[in-house]
């Protein structure tokens, strides 16, 4: 269908009203720490330790998000490095992450997301159905990149009519823009305000900006470049830190953090609850 005269077709037509922060946390300027999962079974690094231990790690680490001012989590499967394509996903990734989430949800009643690495929208969403989880994160929704894993395209296409087809389309999307871990040389004659608008042409509902890895820093005035390209929310996904925080929630809407919130600074770290109230601190003064 031909969009009436004067539409703006950098707004997608069909997509879920309203402000997706808002909608789902009930406020804008949000802060959403990450539960990086230990191995999940299958996966390389899996030692046999058992699911009940890593449910239980995922469930401390939210809760210490949570009870110390977090206002969400996302769910990611992190411990599955290194990570697969999402056509050779297994389906033991998304029951695990199911059940994980669910718990989460259940004992905690509070928001949280998904995300199943490398990519893998459709067990996302698959997960986000089954664990009642209100947002998905896509590293990569429209066009395609070089990551770790090789030659990632966007899922766009294929994850909306799976969404259609669950009857789910309140699961939001959070789709990263310029993604880290990658090359992206493919699209390079383009501009990144341009591959932003793409990633509002295809129905995301919130855009996140990252550095060049986890952990790392995006420049302020590269995050300002992608928070003006479109007119949905924008989070910040790597390098946030206490020191950096206020100077990016000046330019976009929220953010997500996991390494500096843990014990020394590492990822695979244990969340620590006094860098997490620290964090916290800084915000509401």
């Amino acid at each position: 269908m031909i969009p009436p005269a004067g539409t703006d077709t950098t707004k997608p037509l069909s997509s879920v009203s309203g402000d997706a922060l808002r909608d789902i946390f009930g406020r804008t300027k949000v802060v959403v720490g990450v539960v990086h999962l230990a191995p999940l079974p299958g996966a390389p690094r899996y030692d046999g330790e058992g699911v009940a231990a890593i449910y239980q790690r995922a469930l401390d680490d939210a809760r210490c998000y949570l009870d110390n001012g977090c206002d969400g989590v996302i769910v990611e499967n992190h411990g599955d490095v290194p990570f697969a394509k999402p056509d050779d996903i297994g389906p033991e990734v998304a029951a695990h992450m199911a059940v994980i989430a669910d718990r989460i949800r259940t004992v905690l009643g509070r928001a949280i997301g998904i995300n199943v690495l490398a990519n893998a929208a459709i067990p996302a969403l698959a997960v986000a159905s089954a664990s009642g989880a209100a947002f998905i994160r896509v590293n990569q929704w429209a066009n395609a990149y070089v990551a770790n894993e090789g030659l990632i395209e966007g899922e766009a296409a294929r994850a909306l009519r799976y969404r259609n087809n669950l009857r789910a389309r309140g699961i939001r999307i959070f789709a990263d823009a310029h993604v880290k871990h990658g090359a992206h040389a493919i699209v390079a004659d383009r501009p990144l305000e341009e591959l932003v608008r793409d990633l509002v042409f295809f129905d995301a509902d919130a855009i996140i900006a990252t550095g060049q890895r986890t952990g790392h820093t995006a420049d302020l005035g590269y995050i300002r470049q992608i928070k003006q390209a479109s007119h949905l929310p924008t989070l910040v996904g790597s390098g946030v830190t206490v020191e950096n925080v206020g100077d990016i929630l000046d330019i976009v809407d929220g953010v997500i953090v996991a390494s500096s919130l843990k014990h020394d600074g590492v990822w695979w770290n244990r969340v620590d609850p006094e860098r997490v109230r620290r964090f916290i601190a800084v915000l509401r003064r």
